[in-house]
């Protein structure tokens, strides 16, 4: 019996892995031979001994990595410290980073890349290597090489390598259909703990998209009977978030309805992530979200561009008015987190260009505008095409463009800046309302705004306090803006968005107000509050926030006026509307 360990390197620690779960139950479903599999969990912030204490303590035979572009960076030093800990050891590696850039991974030492769906390749495998004597293993292993670093580069798959035949059954031959592995073990929700938990539903995509590696693959669909108890489960669990990988999670409409219908009607607490085409949403798909509890769902929906030109080269299909349509008409319901993706640095959009796209999808009004950077991945075709193109672009993980006919270096450092700040108060729902008389008053377009605040105050672990004032000091300068509105406005965000934290002292207006305010408060909140929960505003009106009260939308406190009885009225993204 071989002894296997499955190691998965996170990015973060509130990241779970999915992959090496679903790989130890295809060798517990489909291998012929016994294999002893233990999972192994890290992150990339680990040092690499540590690692390779936790994997050697195991003393495995065989190593499988799956690998990423967020631990790809990591791993070459980790494999060849694994190399001296454990000698006789053979390593797998599989996942998008390697499949695509097989020779490089076994220069790096690899004994063997798998591409494709290993929960049928590394069953195969690992019988194959039980079956034989070390020797055997070892001319496997140079004829596995032979082949990798012989395969033709003009193929389109010009780094993957197929599994020899040598290590494959019959039944791993031809295509299978897609026989979801269930993961959701016990052993997995052990140790899950409350960490994000994934799930997929479906594999492949049927869009063309030139940046992403999924692109015009068939899509498999698991039983939806199957994907309803796995849901199901994952609702039962410590988590919070169950985040879909689904490529694109609606392309079946009908499915999509089910499943949502399915998760909506559920009793539990959990958030569903789901990536989405946004304009594949119909009217009856629409009603059915409303209906959805506040917090219940959230949708991620890539614009990347509006640029017509871009567009085509990024072969991206999608009927932009329509998907903005769309994702207005959710806004309105209050009830989902909207997250919408830019991508800079595709073929043909200038800075300006980007710019406009920009400031058309932050008029959308999600609560999250994801400004990301083109990422030339191994296995893509921006990547195939980016020397006629004339992209220049890192040559280590994560691959991200430097410069390119459309974009100088300095122009990306622009982006970078607006990027900056916009991930650092909008994206963290941070000073909402204060950036929206900004921008109401200033006559500044969106990204003129936060490209200016990123240069002005760049927050590379800023404390939130020194943030806040930074913010504060820039926009009291830009034309139009009243500093006292501006201060209540930034006063009464910070109430929303901080628990416990007093007011910093810049946005305090000196007076002995505070005890009225906390009478009012406790009639009618039915309890005390802290100082920090309160605040006299320039227009001498009380203000105090319910920190018992978040919504789970926006992740903002609700906020009450001493001036009435009502409760503050919220737009759709949780900014407290005119009444200072």
């Amino acid at each position: 019996m071989s002894k296997v360990v499955l190691l998965a390197i996170n990015a973060k620690y509130v990241h779970s892995a999915l992959s090496v779960w679903v790989l130890a139950g295809g060798v517990y479903r489909y291998a012929h031979m016994p294999h002893d599999v233990n999972i192994a969990e890290a992150t990339i912030h680990h040092p690499n001994i540590e690692i390779a204490d936790k994997v050697a303590a195991y003393q495995p035979d065989i190593i499988g990595v799956s690998t990423y572009i967020w631990n790809a960076k990591k791993l070459p030093a980790l494999l060849k410290l694994l190399r001296e800990r454990l000698p006789d050891v053979i390593i797998v590696l599989g996942g998008p980073e390697a499949s695509h850039n097989a020779k490089h991974w076994l220069s790096c030492g690899a004994d063997f890349v798998l591409p494709g769906e290993g929960e049928y390749t590394f069953p195969a495998l690992l019988d194959a290597l039980a079956a034989v004597e070390k020797c055997n293993k070892d001319q496997l292993k140079k004829r596995y090489e032979a082949q990798a670093l012989s395969h033709t580069t003009s193929d389109k798959n010009q780094n993957t390598v197929s599994l020899p035949e040598a290590l494959r059954g019959n039944e791993f031959e031809a295509e299978k259909p897609y026989e979801p592995i269930d993961p959701y073990t016990d052993a997995y929700f052990a140790a899950l703990g409350g960490r994000i938990a994934y799930l997929e539903t479906s594999r492949g995509c049927p869009f063309q998209c030139a940046f992403c590696l999924s692109a015009g693959s068939s899509v498999k669909y698991i039983p939806i009977e199957t994907a309803k108890e796995q849901i199901y489960k994952l609702s039962r669990a410590q988590s919070q978030t169950i985040k879909l990988v689904d490529r694109t999670f609606n392309c079946n409409k009908d499915r999509a309805y089910e499943l949502f219908e399915y998760i909506i009607e559920l009793n539990t607490t959990r958030c569903f992530h789901f990536e989405v085409a946004a304009d594949l949403f119909d009217t009856r798909l629409l009603e059915l979200l409303k209906t959805a509890p506040a917090g219940r769902i959230q949708l991620e929906a890539g614009i990347q561009s509006y640029y017509e030109p871009t567009q085509k080269a990024a072969i991206r299909q999608m009927d932009i008015e329509k998907a903005e349509q769309n994702l207005r008409e959710l806004l309105l319901g209050r009830n989902i987190h909207i997250h919408v993706d830019l991508i800079a640095g595709l073929p043909y959009e200038t800075l300006p260009e980007f710019q406009n796209s920009f400031d058309r999808a932050y008029s959308i009004g999600a609560h999250t505008l994801q400004l990301g950077f083109l990422k030339l991945l191994h296995g893509s075709e921006l990547r195939r095409q980016a020397g006629a193109l004339g992209i220049q672009y890192s040559k280590e993980p994560p691959y991200e463009i430097k410069s390119s006919p459309w974009l100088a270096a300095e122009d990306i450092q622009t982006l970078k800046q607006a990027e900056n700040a916009l991930q650092h108060t909008h994206n963290k729902s941070r000073f909402l309302s204060a950036l929206e008389y900004v921008l109401s008053v200033s006559g500044l377009r969106p990204f003129a705004l936060y490209e200016a605040i990123g240069r002005a105050a760049p927050n590379h672990g800023t404390d939130l306090v020194d943030y806040a004032e930074q913010i504060y000091n820039f926009c009291n300068t830009l034309p139009g803006v009243d500093d006292k509105v501006l201060k209540d406005r930034m006063l009464c965000d910070w109430l929303s968005m901080v628990k416990g934290k007093n007011t910093p002292s810049f946005l305090k207006k000196q007076n002995n107000g505070h005890k009225q305010v906390a009478i009012a408060a406790k009639k009618r909140l039915g309890h005390t509050i802290s100082r920090a929960e309160a605040a006299v505003l320039n227009s001498g009106t009380g203000v105090f926030v319910d920190s018992e009260n978040r919504d789970p939308v926006t992740g903002l406190y609700r906020i009450y006026y001493t001036s009435d009885d009502e409760n503050t009225d919220y737009n759709h993204q949780g900014i407290i509307q005119t009444r200072l």
